[in-house]
């Protein structure tokens, strides 16, 4: 949570006033003192932390547990800061951190040096030239094919790379079907009106409600 600095006036100290009377100052003490115990009881039942921070931090644990499920190939320091990463892109496109872990389960179950039979790699199993592309746009340094077993810049060009499509698609379903099988086979059943395929779409689902 950002603290906003206190308004310090700088220069001279303000001229202390003296007392006109004598009575006043035992009442101030006191006041002092009994605001200073209102505070001090108070202060052992306020919050450690806001609403915010607490959902945060817990769902990145959330996440963190269901990577510890999986043999990722990572060590456990990056499967935490992953389990961050996942929750922050997730959080950047507006999409729920439980369906991008139910993505990648039906991808690569979790393992970050997955190879599919097309050649797609890393967690969330994406082309090379498809990451390339992503990469060049979001401003992510290309390495060539190993880039994607970067599991945070698989994540990234992953997370980014759904987000893409549903704009382009404007549907959900259509979108993750697009990511499956590829935007042009997918454009090329909408433009002849044939039947897009829900089995990819319908395995996430049924992950995504038993994680």
């Amino acid at each position: 949570m950002e603290l906003n600095e206190p308004n310090i006036r700088m220069g001279h100290p303000p001229h202390s006033i003296p007392y006109r009377e004598n009575g006043l100052l035992p009442f101030r003490i006191l006041l002092k003192a009994t605001l200073f115990i209102i505070i001090f009881i108070l202060s052992f039942h306020l919050p450690s932390s806001t609403p915010g921070f607490d959902s945060r931090k817990q769902t990145i644990e959330e996440i963190l547990s269901v990577l510890e499920r999986y043999p990722t190939g990572l060590a456990n320091v990056t499967k935490e800061e992953l389990a961050e990463v996942i929750y922050e892109e997730a959080i950047r496109y507006n999409h729920d951190p439980k369906f991008i872990l139910a993505v990648i389960a039906i991808e690569s179950e979790f393992h970050n040096w997955s190879v599919s039979e097309k050649g797609a790699k890393g967690l969330m199993q994406i082309m090379p030239y498809v990451a390339q592309s992503i990469a060049q746009e979001m401003g992510i340094e290309w390495s060539g094919d190993r880039t994607l077993f970067n599991p945070f810049l698989n994540i990234r060009i992953g997370i980014y790379y759904i987000s893409r499509l549903i704009l382009d698609f404007r549907d959900l379903k259509v979108a993750m079907t697009a990511y499956n099988y590829g935007p042009t086979y997918v454009k090329g059943l909408i433009e002849s009106k044939q039947q897009i395929p829900v089995s990819y779409y319908r395995k996430i689902l049924t992950v995504y409600q038993n994680l």
